[in-house]
C-alpha cells in the first residue's frame, strides 16, 4: 500500500525550535528550528518511505473558530520573533526538496491535515500525520497513524484507532468528546469547570459522547460536578465543536501533487550550507546526489629537469598549498610537499628533495623572491617561515586564502582548506579523496575569487592589503628569531616553586587541621562545606562547587580561601610555564611561540608552544617568570613599548566625547579625572581609593559591565555601583551614545566594526534568552574597541618591522602581548630604536586623542617591564 506523509508544519517548528537550542549562522539567522524540522523531515522520510508528502501551515488570518469564538487560543505567547523569522526558510527547503505546501485562510492546519487525511484514506493509503500536537488523534483509523514526536525532535510515538482503544479507553472520535468535556488550555477551548482529564475519560468511556453525558446527568455521581454539567452544558457542547478538526474543507486536492519527485539536490546543498547546517548535506540521499567526477590529476615536480619546465610555464598567477611536517619545533619544521596551480596546471613538488640541490635551489629562491609573479597562498606564515630558513625571501603574495576566510568569518573553528572549499564553494570534498590535496589545490582559484569579492564588499581591503597580509612577515620573523631563556634561572625558579607550593601546602593543612588532596574538588569540598562549615554557594551533580568563582565569594570567610587561590594559581604558574617551558626549549637555546592570526574573533593575536599572552602578573611568583626571557646576545638589551591606555583612547576617539578627549590631549591622568567626576571630588583630593575604583569603573564601560558585575569587582552594594555607572554617563554622555548606537547597530546588521573595518559579528545579540542578548550587547560594546586595538597594534607591529628591515638593523621584533611589543635591540642601535618603535607605535593611525606608548628597558623581560 502505497504511503501519504503529512507534516504538521508549525507544530514540528515549534518542537523544534524549543527542543534545540539557539543556532545561528555567523551573521546572525536563527536556525535551530530550521535544522530540528529538516532532521525530523529526513528520520520520517527513511522510517515511513512515504510515495506522497504535504506540509501544512496556518496562516496568520483568524479561523472560523476565531470568529465563532472570540477568546479561541487568547492568551498564547506571542510567537518569538527567532522563531517567526525561520517559517519562511523552512518553506523554501520544502520547496527545493519539491514537497507540496499547504495552507488556507480561515482554516487551521489541523483541517487541511484532517481534510488530506482522510481523503487519501479514501483513495485507498495508508497516511501517517507527523505532529506534537495531540488534537490530530482524533483523525486516527486503522490506515490512518499519527506520529506524535515526544522528547525533542527524534523520539515519537505511532497512534492508529486500536493503540488509542488499549491505551486511553476512547475511540478517536470520542477523544473529541473528552476535549468537550476537559477543554484545552493551550488553545484556551473551555470545557466545563471542574471536570479534569481523569473524570473526562471516566465520562466518555461510561457514555460514550458529550451528549450522552449530558442526557445523564442524574446518574453521575458528585453533586459539583452535576451541577456544573447542567450549567455549562452549551458550553461542553461549543468546546467540542472548537476541537472538532474539520475534514472537509474545500481545498482542491489532487494527491499527485504530493508524489516525491527528484529534488534539485544541488541547490538543496546550497542552502544547507549557507545557512551553515553541514551536517544536513550527508542526510541527502546517496543516489540522488550528483556524482561529481573529480579532476585529481597531476605533475610530479622532483629534479631539476621538470621543476625548470614548471617555472617556465608559469606566467599568470599561481595558487600554492603545501603539507608540513615537524611543525611543534623551528628547528625541525619542514615542507614535505608543495601544490600549485597556473594555466590549467597542477604541479606536485617535492620541495624537499629539490631544495638541497643546488641548481634547484637557485631556481625556487629565485621565483619566490621576484614579487612581480603574482601568488595566492594558503596559511603563508608557516611557508614563509620555512623558506626563511633557507635565506629565502617570500615575496609576490597577493592573497591568503586563510586569512581572507578569517576575515569574512571569524567565529570558524578552523580555516582548513577542505573546509573553506565545502563552505563557499559547496564541495563535499572528504578527506578519503584520492590525491585530496591536489583538488584543493585545483579548487584554490575557484575560491580566491569568491572571498576577495567577499573581502571587496565588506570594504576590508586595507585591512587585508596593510595590515594581515603583511603581518604574516612580521609573524614568521618572531617566531623564527624567537626569545632565549635563562636555563640557569629557569632551574632557580623551579626549586622556588616546589619550596613555595610546599609551603604553601603546608599552610592549607595547618588551617583544616589535616592533610588532603588540595587538587581534588571532591576533598577540597568536605574540607570547606563540611568541617569548616563554610557557606555552600553552588552545588553540582557531583558534590559542591569549588571553582574560582566559589571561593572568591568565600574570601572574607576563611583564611583558608586565600591560600587555595594562591596554591591554584603558583601550581599552575608551576606547570604551565616553569615545566613548560623547559619542555619547549629548542636546540638554539631560544623559544619560538607560534603566533596565530586566525584564532580570536576580536583580531587580537594568540600565541601558543608556549602561550605568552597569559604570564600572570597578580603575584610576585608569576612576575618572576619574566626573569627567565634574557637577550638574545650578551650584550643586546630588552625593550618594551608599551601602549598606555589604548582602549581607552579608542574609546574617546570612537564616541568623540569632548571631556574624554581633552583630558588625554593635556596629559590629564584619566583614572584621577573619572574619579574627580564620578566622586564630586578636585582632582588634588582624590585619593588612591577612588582613583583605584574610577579605573574599575573606566575599563568596565569598556566590557559593557553592568552594576551588578561592578559591585562585585569593588565589594560594593548594587545601588552604588549603579549610581557611579549613571554620574560617569552623565559626565561623559557621547560614550553613553556611542555605546547605544553600537548595540544598535549590532541588533540592524548582526555585526560591528572596528576602525579599519574589521568586522565581529554578534548572533547573541538577538536572542530571547535575556542572558544571552545581555552578552551580546557587552560584545557588541567591546568588540569595536578592543578589535580596534588590536588592529593599531598590528599596524605598527607591520611599521616598525619595515623600518628595521629599510634601515639593515640587526635589532628584532621578539613578542606581542596585547599591547606590548618586546623588542631585542643592539647598544650600539638602542637609540635609533627607540626613536622608531615611538614614532611608528604613535603614529600607526590618526586619532582625535594622541596615542602614548611607555618604552622601558632591561637585561630582562621582567626588568623591562
Amino acid at each position: 500500500m502505497e504511503k501519504v506523509l503529512i507534516l504538521d508544519g508549525n507544530s514540528l517548528a515549534n518542537r523544534a525550535f524549543y527542543a534545540i537550542p539557539d543556532l545561528t549562522t555567523v551573521d546572525g539567522r536563527h536556525t535551530n528550528a530550521l535544522y530540528g524540522f529538516a532532521n525530523m523531515l529526513f528520520k520520517m522520510k527513511e522510517d515511513i518511505n512515504p510515495t506522497y508528502i504535504f506540509a501544512t501551515f496556518d496562516k496568520k488570518a483568524p479561523t472560523f473558530r476565531h470568529l465563532e469564538y472570540k477568546d479561541y487560543k487568547a492568551g498564547r505567547k506571542q510567537m518569538p520573533s527567532e522563531l517567526s523569522e525561520q517559517f519562511p526558510r523552512i518553506k523554501e527547503m520544502l520547496s527545493l526538496m519539491d514537497i507540496k505546501i499547504c495552507e488556507l485562510e480561515g482554516f487551521e492546519a489541523d483541517d487541511l491535515i484532517g481534510t488530506i487525511a482522510k481523503k487519501s484514506e479514501a483513495e485507498g493509503l495508508e497516511v501517517y500525520i507527523v505532529t506534537g500536537d495531540r488534537d490530530a488523534l482524533q483523525l486516527a483509523s486503522n490506515n490512518i497513524k499519527i506520529v506524535i514526536t515526544k522528547k525533542g525532535v527524534s523520539e515519537t510515538a505511532i497512534y492508529d484507532q486500536n493503540r488509542m482503544l488499549e491505551e486511553m479507553g476512547v475511540t478517536p472520535t470520542q477523544f473529541i468528546d473528552v476535549k468537550g468535556l476537559m477543554g484545552d488550555k493551550s488553545d484556551n477551548i473551555p470545557g466545563v469547570p471542574g471536570i479534569g482529564e481523569k473524570t473526562a475519560y471516566k465520562l466518555i468511556q461510561t457514555y460514550g459522547s458529550v451528549e450522552a453525558v449530558l442526557s445523564n446527568i442524574d446518574e453521575i455521581s458528585g453533586n459539583k460536578i452535576k451541577e456544573n454539567l447542567r450549567e455549562y452544558s452549551m458550553q461542553a457542547i461549543d468546546s467540542k465543536r472548537l476541537a472538532t478538526i474539520i475534514t472537509e474543507v474545500p481545498m482542491e486536492f489532487n494527491i499527485e501533487e504530493g508524489l516525491m519527485n527528484d529534488c534539485n539536490n544541488n541547490e538543496l546543498k546550497k542552502f544547507f550550507l549557507e545557512y551553515q547546517m553541514k551536517s544536513l548535506v550527508s542526510k541527502l540521499p546517496e543516489e540522488e546526489v550528483e556524482k561529481q567526477e573529480r579532476d585529481n590529476s597531476y605533475i610530479l615536480v622532483e629534479e631539476m629537469g621538470s621543476l625548470k619546465k614548471m617555472l617556465d610555464s608559469i606566467n599568470n598567477t599561481v595558487f600554492i598549498s603545501y603539507a608540513i611536517r615537524d611543525k611543534q619545533r623551528y628547528s625541525t619544521i619542514e615542507i614535505d610537499e608543495m601544490y600549485l596551480s597556473s594555466n590549467e596546471n597542477t604541479y606536485m613538488v617535492k620541495f624537499d628533495e629539490l631544495i638541497n640541490n643546488n641548481a634547484c635551489f637557485s631556481l625556487i629562491k629565485q621565483y619566490f623572491e621576484n614579487e612581480k609573479l603574482s601568488k595566492v597562498v594558503h596559511d603563508c606564515k608557516d611557508f614563509i617561515t620555512v623558506l626563511s630558513k633557507y635565506d629565502i625571501e617570500f615575496n609576490g603574495i597577493i592573497f591568503d586564502t586563510t586569512i581572507g576566510a578569517y576575515l569574512i568569518n571569524s567565529a570558524k573553528s578552523d580555516y582548513n582548506l577542505i573546509n573553506l572549499i565545502n563552505d563557499y564553494l559547496g564541495e563535499d570534498l572528504k578527506d578519503t579523496e584520492e590525491n585530496l590535496s591536489i583538488i584543493e589545490n585545483k579548487l584554490m582559484s575557484k575560491l580566491y575569487l569568491i572571498l576577495d569579492e567577499k573581502i571587496k564588499e565588506a570594504k576590508m581591503e586595507e585591512l587585508l592589503y596593510n595590515v594581515e597580509l603583511p603581518l604574516c612577515k612580521v609573524l614568521s620573523s618572531m617566531e623564527s628569531v624567537g626569545i632565549k631563556i635563562n636555563k640557569e634561572k629557569l632551574d632557580e625558579l623551579e626549586v622556588n616553586f616546589k619550596v613555595e607550593i610546599d609551603r604553601t601546602q603546608k599552610e592549607i593543612y595547618e588551617l583544616s587541621e589535616e592533610e588532603f588532596n588540595i587538587n581534588s574538588p571532591k576533598q577540597l569540598g568536605k574540607i570547606l562545606f563540611e568541617k569548616l562549615d563554610l557557606p555552600v554557594v553552588k552545588k553540582t551533580k557531583t558534590g559542591y562547587s569549588t571553582n574560582a568563582e566559589v571561593l572568591e565569594k568565600l574570601l572574607d570567610k576563611h583564611p583558608i580561601i586565600q591560600k587555595i587561590i594562591y596554591f591554584r594559581q603558583i601550581t599552575k604558574i608551576y606547570s604551565t610555564y616553569v615545566e613548560g617551558l623547559k619542555q619547549v626549549i629548542d636546540a638554539d637555546g631560544c623559544i619560538h611561540s607560534s603566533f596565530n592570526q586566525t584564532v580570536t574573533t576580536t583580531g587580537r593575536l594568540s600565541s601558543t608552544e608556549p602561550n605568552l599572552q597569559n604570564i600572570p602578573i597578580k603575584y610576585e611568583m608569576g612576575r618572576e617568570i619574566r626573569k627567565v626571557f634574557i637577550p638574545l646576545d650578551k650584550d643586546d638589551i630588552i625593550l618594551s613599548a608599551d601602549y598606555s591606555q589604548i582602549e581607552l583612547r579608542v574609546l574617546a576617539h570612537m564616541a568623540g566625547d569632548e571631556n574624554m578627549i581633552d583630558a588625554f590631549k593635556h596629559n590629564v591622568d584619566i583614572h584621577t579625572k573619572t574619579a574627580s567626576e564620578v566622586f564630586k571630588t578636585p582632582i588634588e583630593e582624590v585619593t588612591s581609593l577612588m582613583r583605584s575604583r574610577a579605573k574599575a569603573v573606566n575599563f568596565g564601560i569598556v566590557y559593557g559591565i553592568s552594576d551588578f558585575s561592578l559591585a562585585q569587582d569593588l565589594n560594593i552594594p548594587k545601588k552604588e555601583a549603579k549610581e557611579y555607572i549613571e554620574i560617569y554617563f552623565e559626565r561623559y554622555p557621547k560614550i553613553k551614545d556611542y555605546l547605544q548606537s553600537v548595540i544598535t547597530q549590532a541588533k540592524e546588521k548582526a555585526y560591528v566594526l572596528t576602525l579599519l573595518n574589521r568586522r565581529r559579528f554578534i548572533p547573541e545579540i538577538t536572542s530571547s534568552n535575556k542572558i544571552v542578548k545581555a552578552l551580546g550587547e557587552r560584545l557588541a560594546m567591546n568588540a569595536p574597541i578592543q578589535g580596534s586595538a588590536a588592529d593599531i597594534i598590528k599596524l605598527a607591529m607591520v611599521n616598525v618591522h619595515n623600518k628595521l628591515k629599510e634601515g639593515n638593523f640587526k635589532s628584532e621584533v621578539l613578542l606581542q602581548v596585547h599591547d606590548e611589543l618586546i623588542l631585542n635591540v643592539k647598544k650600539n642601535e638602542l637609540e635609533d630604536i627607540k626613536k622608531i618603535v615611538k614614532q611608528e607605535m604613535e603614529g600607526a593611525v590618526e586619532l582625535d586623542v594622541p596615542l602614548e606608548v611607555d618604552i622601558n628597558l632591561g637585561s630582562t623581560w621582567y626588568e623591562a617591564k
